[in-house]
């Protein structure tokens, strides 16, 4: 594994793990957006907009992921990483900051959110310093 962990396939994994899960998410908040609401004790219309997001930056993950540019587009790359530390923030925010009240369930949604979205962009910031060459976004 550590001799993956440099090369830009390292990355190119990364990313479409990234962007598996966003689609899994995205999709789940949305087909289910009722029963999560009710388990996890968060609003409904929460659920939808972050299914949509979700989505949204899956589309930019893949698209990112298929790009048959070697190295990886750096710049887009960079607006993933700033997205999954968005989205790690806003969970910590609605975790610890907010008018909300989820359930313990919900909790710990948030809370794996939190500590598995920051790994994911340290894991991209770790593949984006080694790009042997500055692609250009």
């Amino acid at each position: 594994m550590f001799n993956l962990m440099p090369s830009p396939r390292f990355l190119r994994a990364v990313v479409w793990f990234d962007a598996s899960t966003g689609v899994l998410l995205g999709a789940l908040h949305l087909l289910l957006t009722a029963p999560l609401a009710e388990w996890l004790g968060l609003p409904a219309g929460l659920l939808q907009v972050t299914g949509v997001m979700l989505l949204g930056y899956a589309a930019l993950a893949i698209a990112i992921a298929i790009a048959r540019s070697e190295p990886m587009p750096r710049g887009w790359l960079w607006v993933l990483i700033a997205g999954n530390l968005a989205w790690a923030a806003a969970s910590l925010v609605l975790l610890l900051g907010s008018t909300l009240t989820p359930t313990l369930l919900g909790q710990a949604y948030l809370l794996v959110h939190v500590v598995s979205v920051a790994l994911l962009a340290e894991l991209q910031w770790w593949g984006v310093r080694r790009l042997r060459v500055w692609a250009v976004a």
